[in-house]
């Protein structure tokens, strides 16, 4: 049986699928849960199994039981990638929980930014990015509340599993729907439009000051983090929420070691962290924690 307790079994999948194709749910959420730490609800299977019609036929395989047993083999480890990258919701938009950035800005910022005119590195991390709106919108705030950003050691790591949606991430154009929930100000200051796009579809890219200050890089939370040095604050948003309890545990002990002393932790609007089990974070505002000044605990191994 597999590890993933909730995961669609060939004795208990829901009427509307077949034993066969409640079986290849299986060997899905298998994967997804080794690879991602995803937990593939069984109540989702036949959108799951709808979804990936289009890996069937980039596979070269001509059904669902043939893409399963091509994904078993040594050389399916790319179609492993892309079948992770069809099952993660990417779904996000600028100022996306806007109290967050009301907390960054107003009780994280001027201290750091003291700090940073001192001469002192400051860090944040966008971990699960998406497409962007999340780190550009942190840059943004940090370009219009401190004039001189440009010239201070700041800079903002963004990450994501899925290298398709750091794509659009890293050139960072958007369209005019998706630039609506910016601040007209921002908009005008901090987004150049796109030329040669027709007039009724424009298009914004942002500023090249502003994506300056970001680096965007492919990064799974459950393998090994190639960072050096602590964070000052860490965005994980919305991401969570797809992991069961065992994998969330590890990540709040991984978390707390990347951030420094006195550091924020930023978590989506349905997810929430035990301060009773992880004493090291206190809780400083809707969804918001923050590491307290003794050091934290070495990382569990995941």
């Amino acid at each position: 049986m597999s590890r993933l307790a909730s995961a669609l079994t060939a004795q208990d999948g829901p009427p509307s699928l077949s034993r066969e194709d409640a079986a290849h749910f299986q060997c899905l959420a298998d994967i997804a849960y080794a690879r991602a730490g995803l937990v593939l609800q069984s109540d989702k299977a036949p959108m799951v199994l709808a979804r990936i019609g289009k890996r069937i036929r980039a596979a070269g395989t001509e059904n669902l039981a043939e893409y399963c047993a091509f994904l078993q083999r040594d050389e399916a480890e790319e179609e492993r990638r892309e079948l992770i990258y069809t099952l993660t919701t990417n779904v996000t938009n600028f100022m996306r929980e806007e109290h967050h950035f009301a907390t960054f800005r107003n009780e994280i910022l001027p201290d750091l930014m003291k700090r940073a005119r001192e001469g002192h590195r400051i860090r944040f991390w966008s971990a699960g990015c998406s497409t962007g709106q999340e780190p550009y919108t942190l840059a943004m705030l940090i370009h219009d509340a401190v004039s001189d950003a440009a010239s201070l050691d700041i800079k903002i790591l963004a990450t994501d599993i899925d290298i398709h949606v750091l794509g659009q991430a890293r050139r960072g154009e958007y369209s005019e729907q998706q630039c609506e929930t910016l601040p007209a100000p921002w908009r005008s200051r901090f987004l150049e439009p796109i030329t040669g796009q027709s007039e009724s579809s424009p298009g914004y890219r942002v500023q090249r000051e502003v994506r300056g200050m970001i680096t965007f890089n492919e990064l799974n939370l459950l393998s090994k983090w190639p960072i050096k040095g602590q964070f000052q604050a860490i965005f994980c948003r919305n991401v969570v929420i797809y992991f069961d309890r065992e994998t969330q545990r590890k990540l709040w002990v991984r978390f707390a070691s990347a951030l420094e002393p006195g550091g924020y932790l930023f978590l989506g609007h349905s997810e929430r962290l035990d301060t009773a089990e992880f004493p090291q974070f206190k809780i400083a505002g809707t969804t918001t924690y923050r590491v307290g000044a003794a050091p934290a605990p070495k990382a569990e191994r995941m």
